[in-house]
């Protein structure tokens, strides 16, 4: 049968149908994957199963009514169809609300969809139960351009459900992690003061110190972030909360405004220094009134402290960033100098911890690249000789612990792996554990223009860090394996359970190193 031009198609129709194509794509590309992450979420499973059959149903939709004019039961068919995504699509609304929280233009935008397949729905609707009193059958029809842009939508969201419902499946897969031991490295009970502790690092610290029988505090600004915190636990909202005759024998200050979170701006400059200068001043005044005051304060750092280095190998005795003029140098040494004059102050010990690139699937680089690399989209950054010095979520957790349990560990300590890897090596394990292709390299001129002093110093620059300290106080990593790590964290490999304590962090450190310093 010859295909026959049809008029079913008005122009108002495909306005309708293009704007909804268009928004839908976004909100795929934009939140799903890319802001809201939802293929790495342990609780999107029910959420990408949904979205894997609405998906499929479109897919179905844009062939049937890009080549055919259903009549008889292939309309009430597709009107059946139609129903059934409208159900989906409802059951999507209440499992969002309970699983996430949508953020505003991802609210919005299911909002305008929802009045647009509406407006679709009103004039597609009576065609079809006008079809459906015809005799069983179909005709062939040809609307031009707007019949392939149909069938390659169709194609589009097939594949869209495919991945949905791989993801769902890999979702469903993700455990919460076991509760790990800190047995060696934090015995007894501790009372244990956590700011920040709704963080990505401050969380799985938190989790893990209840897990280990120690009594915790957690200081936060918003109470909507605490219903995923392990309990028991306490929770304040301001420090002045917590009574003058509150036991708290450690101090974790990982609160502050992101860094990397946008644009070096004047700011976001001054908020990044001054939420931590005032989060400072806050532990300050409360230590000052405790009757019984804390034994130490540990305060989240980063190895930008150093500054970009190139292939320098540095460790804690070595001087702070050549180039004072670094914000990432300058900040550092801000809040670093005002944490050890609180100590001074106040006479406790401080421990001033250079956090590294913290890897885990939920937070930090890694949460941001892993849409990007598993979409095919990754590549390395600029020449990809900049340096990498990683650490797992883990032994990222290990090391605060190791800090407030050992009387030894003072002044600055480096939170890195013995065995930082170049961004080429780190962008062809990432693309490995993913099976991904990783083709699609960042010009070096882009970051430095698009991100400025962001892109410069965090994404271009870099520092070849050891953990020189933790290693001459016999601290042991779970890995310093970084293909490990990933395998963990992406779920690539069944038998990636933490692995044993190892001692590869003797062998592997470079001598050079090892020279302790504060």
């Amino acid at each position: 049968m010859m295909p026959e031009t049809s008029v079913v198609l008005s122009p108002l129709l495909w306005a309708l149908v293009s704007a909804q194509m268009a928004m839908g794509l976004f909100d795929v590309l934009y939140h799903h994957e890319l802001t809201e992450r939802l293929a790495w979420r342990a609780t999107a499973s029910h959420e990408l199963q949904l979205h894997a059959a609405r998906n499929l149903f479109y897919a179905v939709l844009f062939l049937v009514f890009a080549w055919i004019e259903p009549h008889g039961l292939l309309a009430w068919a597709v009107l059946l169809i139609l129903g059934c995504e409208v159900a989906i699509t409802l059951a999507d609304f209440v499992e969002e609300d309970m699983s996430r929280k949508l953020p505003a233009t991802e609210r919005v935008l299911h909002t305008l969809l929802a009045l647009n397949y509406g407006a679709i729905l009103s004039l597609i609707g009576p065609q079809l139960v006008a079809w459906a009193a015809l005799p069983n059958g179909f005709r062939f029809v040809d609307y031009g351009f707007a019949t392939w842009v149909l069938t390659f939508a169709a194609a589009g969201v097939l594949l869209f459900a495919l991945r949905d419902r791989a993801t769902s499946l890999r979702a469903a897969a993700f455990a919460s992690p076991k509760p790990m031991s800190l047995a060696g490295l934090l015995d007894g009970r501790r009372s244990v003061l956590v700011t920040g502790g709704t963080g990505f690092i401050g969380s799985r610290l938190v989790a893990t110190l209840v897990a280990n029988g120690h009594d915790v505090t957690v200081h936060t600004r918003s109470l909507s972030k605490t219903a995923l915190l392990a309990t028991p636990v306490r929770i304040v909202t301001s420090l002045d909360q917590i009574g003058n005759d509150a036991r708290i024998e450690a101090i974790v200050d990982l609160a502050g405004e992101p860094v990397a979170d946008g644009l070096w701006t004047f700011k976001r400059r001054f908020n990044v220094i001054a939420s931590r200068v005032r989060m400072l001043r806050d532990i300050e005044r409360m230590m000052v009134r405790l009757e019984t005051k804390p034994e130490v304060l540990i305060k989240a750092s980063a190895i930008g402290r150093y500054g970009v280095r190139d292939d320098e190998l540095l460790s804690e005795a070595d001087a702070g960033g050549a180039n004072a003029t670094e914000f990432a140098v300058r900040s550092t040494a801000l809040t670093e100098a005002a944490a050890l004059a609180v100590g001074k102050q106040l006479g406790l010990r401080v421990v001033n911890v250079r956090i590294g690139l913290v890897l885990g699937r939920d937070g930090g680089m890694l949460s941001r690249l892993l849409p990007v690399f598993d979409l095919g989209l990754g590549g390395r950054l600029g020449s990809g000789q900049q340096w990498m010095s990683w650490i797992g979520l883990d032994d990222m957790v290990r090391v605060i612990a190791f800090a407030i349990g050992n009387r030894d560990v003072d002044g600055a300590l480096n939170a890195t792996t013995p065995m930082p890897v170049r961004n080429s090596e780190f962008t062809k394990s990432l693309a490995l554990a993913l099976r991904r292709p990783a083709m699609f390299a960042v010009p070096r001129f882009v970051l430095a223009w698009g991100a400025g002093d962001l892109g410069r110093e965090l994404l271009l620059g870099g520092q070849r860090v050891v953990p020189a300290k933790l290693h001459a106080l016999g601290f042991r990593f779970l890995t310093t394996k970084l293909e490990e790590v990933l395998a963990r964290e992406i779920g690539s490999a069944a038998d990636a359970a933490t692995p044993a304590q190892s001692a590869e962090s003797d062998v592997l450190m470079p001598t050079a190193a090892k020279t302790i310093g504060g």
